[in-house]
């Protein structure tokens, strides 16, 4: 614990995504403390920027591969020979200040101040010295300041309370400049970064129009879409640049393709049948207008059977977004396709006429 608080005091130098805020260094995690006398994952340096900013409107994707995940954490560059030979140095012990040999410390009255506090330094050096495996660098490899950086385990920082993200928990190793290690599991990569974009992504949540807007009545088709100018494609970009020349990113882009819609009950007859909407000339279903009385609706239901007094329908509507991703060496593919849903109830009414003889 007291090793965590003299490490919790030194300076933060590791970056979060933008808007994330700043994480710890030396021995801390995203939550501020050390484990078990060990360094933790850190905040990434990764940066997200595009797809217009993230509002309070947006929502995350449910992959349709429920095993699928976007990773916890991975190792990237993070630390240059003179950042570790600083923070080093800053671990020395200090000399004793005359005022402070007539001081005792309440908790144990055999050990100055100085002492105590050295005691401590050293216990933090220790870890660190561990964590960098210092003793197989000269001189922390100040002499190849600007040849590599030492790469260490990070968080998503969506994950920092995941306990995955505690499976980067590998030594820091050396790694030459343009040479990413090959036994490292979860080195940073452009997929890698495509995952994590998956999570930032700008999905606008799911909010269908409808006509007739609320009233429905029995045996009379109701039309339903989407925005055309809202839900289109969107994308972002993560990447990661550094003091050395370091440069790797991904654009993960996201594109709406269907729409699939429930009505609550069996008592409904779907367009399409199968209730799937599919994007047709750039748009999921068709907006309604007053000359297209007479047509059938390409997206939309008829429902068959009043909702009963004070009762409704809840229609059910998912949209299915396909991920791709493109990365900055060339390399790309897909991403596991995404849903998200949202219901409305409707209340469904029976025309009631008036017959004469």
């Amino acid at each position: 614990m007291l090793v965590a608080m003299l490490l919790l005091a030194e300076p933060s130098v590791a970056y979060a995504e933008e808007g994330k805020g700043k994480g710890g260094f030396n021995g801390t995690d995203t939550q501020g403390g050390a484990k078990n006398n060990s360094v933790n994952a850190e905040v990434s340096h990764v940066r997200i920027t595009g797809g217009g900013g993230k509002t309070k409107n947006t929502v995350k994707l449910n992959p349709k591969d429920p095993d699928w995940e976007a990773p916890a954490c991975w190792y990237e560059p993070k630390t240059t020979p003179k950042e570790l030979k600083e923070r080093m140095d800053e671990l020395k012990p200090k000399k004793p200040k005359k005022e402070e040999k007539e001081e005792k410390p309440i908790l144990d009255p055999g050990t100055d101040a100085t002492d105590l506090s050295n005691a401590l330094l050293g216990q933090a050096k220790n870890v660190l010295d561990n964590y960098y495996q210092t003793d197989k660098y000269d001189n922390y490899n100040l002499d190849q300041q600007g040849k590599g950086m030492f790469w260490e385990g990070v968080r998503n920082p969506n994950k920092a309370d995941d306990p995955a993200s505690d499976k980067c928990s590998q030594h820091a190793i050396w790694v030459p400049e343009g040479k990413p290690p090959k036994d490292m599991p979860l080195a940073v990569s452009p997929k890698i970064l495509a995952e994590y974009a998956y999570e930032e992504l700008p999905i606008p949540g799911t909010d269908i129009s409808l006509n007739p807007e609320d009233k429905q009545t029995v045996n009379l088709d109701t039309w339903v879409w989407l925005d055309k100018d809202k839900f289109k494609p969107v994308d972002v970009t993560a990447s990661l640049d550094l003091e050395d020349g370091t440069h790797l990113s991904a654009t993960t882009t996201a594109k709406p393709t269907s729409l699939t819609l429930e009505p609550g009950t069996d008592d409904a007859k779907m367009y399409p049948g199968s209730g799937k909407c599919v994007v047709k000339n750039g748009q999921l279903g068709e907006e309604y207008s007053a000359g297209k009385k007479d047509s059938t609706p390409p997206c939309g239901v008829r429902y068959l059977r009043a909702s009963g007094q004070n009762g409704s329908y809840p229609l059910k509507a998912t949209l299915t977004w396909d991920i791709s991703w493109k990365g900055s060496d060339g390399t790309g593919g897909d991403l596991p396709s995404g849903t998200f849903s949202t219901t409305r109830n409707l209340t469904v009414k029976e025309i009631q006429s008036i017959v004469r003889d």
